[in-house]
């Protein structure tokens, strides 16, 4: 008779048997396999897109339609009230350089509510309102980023406020806990039926519905330039950036960092980490719909080129790390060449080269900028470096 304990690693083997093949990584550029992207400028019906208007009222909102029912989820359409408060106000922040706001967002749909923190310092010695770098924050807590009793490259807000900018962060779990069991606790909490739908969106969409709801507040913060918002993200974060920058055009700008795989990452290359591999590892990130093309990632109706394609004419930077081959660096830079023709539309013209550039070499001209750091998969002072450089050469500062 056969044990229970020796049944166990039969059925083990067998289900890791059917599984790896879509887990199995590649990092060797030469295993690449072929593909065909869709053609951003070629709409369902195969009319070519040549202008800015047949981009904007035919082609854009069919590719956004397309991310939210395969990839993305759809978000909600609206709210039935939303309240600002601010919970701590100091004025001599960092030795008297800058105030710190905290200031607690209230949504309220049908008398269920959820609540959005917001950590924010402001540059003193400015005339009139200062553009705003809005991080998804992922890792530190509210406490961490508002003391400054640890300063590191992750939220280096010292830095950027001796740029003259502003600096925000909100946690990811206030919209959207970061795990399979619970990340229904926040904002799918007031949206049930899209929690419910296979097209609904999940926890990214939840991180980037949750970024434009402290737009809605930056619209009225005086301190603040409105119309010079750029939303920033790393890895998990930087994949919610990219698809708030997409769905909200108030965002000035876009900093997606090491956001790989379904963030700036070709899903179609077979390099580090798949769309099998992350919907498997992370269900609770994408809509239920985009788990059907784990092993069938060539008849996706979009990759991430056409993620990048509808935040333009507004810039968009991404970036990599040297030793992070997961998040497939010449697979993102190859998503903003790829973009580059909806941005030339409007007349934006990028001058990225047609390879990527040497390690450390940042590229900072709008529209569309990239830098490969030496290094592993984080944020750093580095890259707000040149998020700031390349801020200030489209603002003209």
């Amino acid at each position: 008779m056969i044990s229970k304990k020796s049944i166990l690693p039969l059925i083990l083997l067998f289900v890791f048997a059917e599984i790896l093949p879509s887990l199995a990584q590649n990092y060797d550029e030469s295993k690449v396999r072929s593909f065909i992207l869709p053609d951003v400028l070629k709409s369902s019906n195969d009319q070519k897109v040549r202008t800015v208007k047949e981009w904007e009222t035919i082609r854009r909102p069919e590719i956004l339609s397309l991310f939210e029912e395969y990839v993305y989820g759809k978000m909600p359409s609206g709210y039935d009230k939303i309240e600002y408060r601010i919970t701590r106000l100091d004025s001599s922040a960092m030795e008297g350089k800058a105030i710190l706001k905290e200031v607690e967002i209230k949504v309220t749909q049908r008398s269920e509510s959820v609540k959005i923190n917001v950590v924010m310092f402001v540059p003193q010695k400015t005339i009139g309102p200062v553009p705003v770098f809005l991080l998804i924050n992922n890792r530190s807590t509210r406490n961490t980023l508002a003391s400054r009793d640890t300063i590191s490259g992750f939220w280096p807000a010292e830095q950027v406020i001796e740029s003259g900018y502003a600096m925000a962060a909100f946690h990811y779990s206030d919209a959207a806990p970061d795990n399979v069991q619970t990340y229904k606790n926040g904002v799918l909490r007031i949206y049930p039926e899209l929690a419910a739908a296979d097209n609904g969106m999940k926890a990214i969409g939840s991180w980037a519905w949750a970024a434009s709801r402290v737009m809605d507040y930056f619209q009225i913060d005086r301190d603040l330039a409105a119309n010079k918002i750029s939303v920033v993200g790393h890895s998990r974060g930087g994949k919610a950036a990219l698809w708030a920058a997409a769905q909200d055009k108030r965002f000035a700008m876009c900093f997606s960092n090491c956001s790989g795989n379904t963030g700036a990452a070709i899903s179609r290359r077979n390099f580090g980490e798949t769309v099998a591999r992350i919907n498997i590892t992370f269900p609770h990130w994408f809509n239920n719909n985009y788990k059907k093309y784990n092993d069938n990632v060539n008849a996706l109706p979009v990759d991430q080129h056409m993620l990048i394609s509808l935040i333009a004419p507004r810039p968009v930077y991404t970036t990599n790390a040297s030793e992070d081959l997961w998040a497939d660096p010449t697979g993102s830079y190859l998503s903003l060449k790829k973009a580059a023709p909806v941005f030339a539309l409007y007349g934006e013209t990028s001058t990225l080269p047609q390879t990527a550039p040497a390690l450390d070499t940042p590229l900072l001209q709008p529209p569309l900028g990239y830098h490969n750091r030496t290094g592993q998969h984080d944020l750093t002072f580095y890259d707000w470096k040149q998020f700031v450089r390349f801020a200030n050469v489209y603002y003209g500062n």
